[in-house]
């Protein structure tokens, strides 16, 4: 029995044996299909994965491709383009090359005229050296037959003869250009200036500011001095100019320096006259008043001038100082009204020539500022001019044209000759200036002594006013020549050592007269 269950125990231990074999064998096959599901889903994805890592390599390799082309493209662009440029260069050095060459050609054409025209003018100056050799020949011959000279006492006549003749026509020649460049500079500067006056016509009647304070009464001279003269005294502390009380009837007169120092003590006085109450406070708080008034005046002034000038972008402090120039005069011209009528005449003088109006007139207007503040500072008042501009920011042409209107600094421009000639205008013409007759007298003195003292000058008179000298010369001692020479060494010492307004006409007369009697 134990057999048969060892038996049978055997049998089933194989079976289960080969049972398992089996369910191992199924196992290993399930996982070997699994496993092959498995590698080929894998293998598909990768496939899957290598075909687009396969297109994104051909997008890229597409755009560098086209990157590339589009590079190579624009270097073909940049290059096709320089070498339209270094085309054009060429074309341009070839049209300049050949230019060149034709004018070249035509220089080389007028050198070959000029150098025929030189060898013509050659060969007719050898004739005519020939035929005046021939001449001094027959002359000598003749000279030495007529008169038994020897040959040189002949030689030294002809050559004087020659010499004469040859001197007489260069100075017609010199005379004939002189006289042609003055006509043209006359009729040109005439037409300018002409239009100029015209074009700006000011009053001839000058502003004039005085000294002098009327009274009703010579018992208003008493209250004006006060007690032990503490009036007076107080007054001429305040205003800083001298009061001049003497024994001429109704007249008190202000002394100074100053114009505006001057103005201000006048219309004070005036007002203390007219108020009555004279006294130290009373001094001090009118003159306080006027002094403000009149800087308010000046300022007006100032601004009033270039408004009507129409200049703009002026520093505050040049439109006060030139307002001064209301209260200054020179020759008993008011230097304001003359700044102005400098201004305008130079810009139409400026218009005319094609130069800048504006900056002319900035030069006339400013032209005397200088005049302002002499009172202040040593110097002339040109250069004091230029300085004060040039520290406020005026251009340099301004204020060189300022400095340098009176030939106290080197001039840079032409608007400095202009402000010279509307300087000159506007002093010199009828009216402008008042002169004291001892002046006017001494003036025409010391002209006609310049032109007497120069050897061959028998008299010499000074007419019209002083702007024209008339000079009598020995026609034995002076040719045309020498009495040209004359009339330009005499204007240069009247320019240099005289003080004239605007100009001095020199005319020298030479002649002869023969004389004689019939019986």
């Amino acid at each position: 029995m134990e057999e048969l269950f060892a038996g049978q125990g055997v049998l089933l231990g194989l079976g289960f044996l080969v049972l398992g074999f089996f369910f191992h064998a199924y196992i290993t096959k399930t996982n070997a299909i699994a496993a092959g599901k498995q590698a080929k889903a894998i293998l598909s994805e990768a496939q899957k994965e290598a075909d687009v890592i396969r297109r994104e390599a051909k997008v890229q390799a597409k755009d560098a491709i086209l990157r590339a082309r589009e590079n190579s493209e624009r270097d073909l662009t940049t290059q096709r383009r320089d070498i339209l440029d270094l085309e054009k260069r060429v074309v341009g050095r070839e049209k300049n090359l050949t230019g060149k060459l034709d004018m070249l050609s035509s220089k080389e054409l007028l050198v070959a005229e000029k150098m025929t025209e030189v060898a013509n003018e050659k060969e007719s100056l050898l004739n005519q050296q020939k035929e005046l050799d021939r001449l001094i020949t027959e002359e000598n011959q003749r000279i030495e037959d007529a008169a038994s000279l020897s040959r040189n006492e002949a030689r030294t006549t002809i050559m004087k003869r020659m010499e004469d003749e040859l001197q007489a026509e260069a100075d017609s020649l010199v005379r004939h250009a002189q006289k042609a460049a003055k006509e043209d500079a006359r009729i040109k500067a005439r037409d300018i200036i002409a239009t100029a006056i015209q074009r700006y016509a000011a009053e001839t009647v000058c502003d004039l500011t005085t000294s002098t304070v009327t009274l009703a009464s010579d018992d208003i001279k008493g209250r004006i001095i006060g007690r032990e003269g503490r009036n007076i005294k107080s007054f001429e502390s305040e205003t800083g100019v001298n009061v001049l009380i003497d024994e001429t009837p109704e007249v008190v007169v202000l002394s100074s320096y100053d114009p505006i120092r001057r103005e201000v003590a006048r219309v004070a006085l005036e007002r203390l006259i007219e108020d009555g109450r004279i006294h130290p406070a009373r001094i001090e708080e009118t003159v306080a008043k006027v002094r403000q008034e009149i800087d308010d005046t000046i300022r007006r002034a100032g601004e009033d001038a270039l408004f009507g000038l129409g200049l703009t972008g002026v520093a505050p402090e040049l439109v006060h100082t030139l307002g001064k120039l209301k209260f200054r005069t020179s020759y008993k011209q008011n230097v304001l009204d003359h700044s102005i009528e400098a201004a305008h005449i130079m810009a139409l003088m400026a218009a005319e020539l094609g130069l800048d109006p504006k900056i002319a007139k900035r030069v006339g207007i400013f032209h005397d500022i200088g005049k302002a503040i002499d009172h202040e500072a040593e110097g002339g008042h040109a250069i004091l001019g230029a300085n004060l501009l040039r520290k406020h920011g005026e251009d340099r042409i301004v204020y060189n044209a300022v400095g340098s209107h009176h030939e106290e600094m080197e001039r840079e421009s032409v608007y400095a000759v202009l402000c010279d000639a509307a300087d000159a205008l506007t002093a010199a013409r009828p009216g402008a200036r008042v002169e004291a007759t001892d002046l006017y007298i001494q003036r025409l003195e010391q002209i006609e002594k310049i032109a007497n003292q120069y050897p061959g000058v028998t008299s010499s008179y000074a007419v019209q006013a002083g702007r024209e000298i008339r000079v009598m010369v020995e026609p034995e001692k002076l040719n045309d020549h020498g009495a040209s020479l004359l009339a330009k060494n005499i204007a240069k010492q009247i320019g240099a050592e005289v003080k004239i307004p605007g100009t001095v006409r020199i005319t020298v007369i030479r002649e002869t007269r023969c004389v004689e009697y019939a019986k």
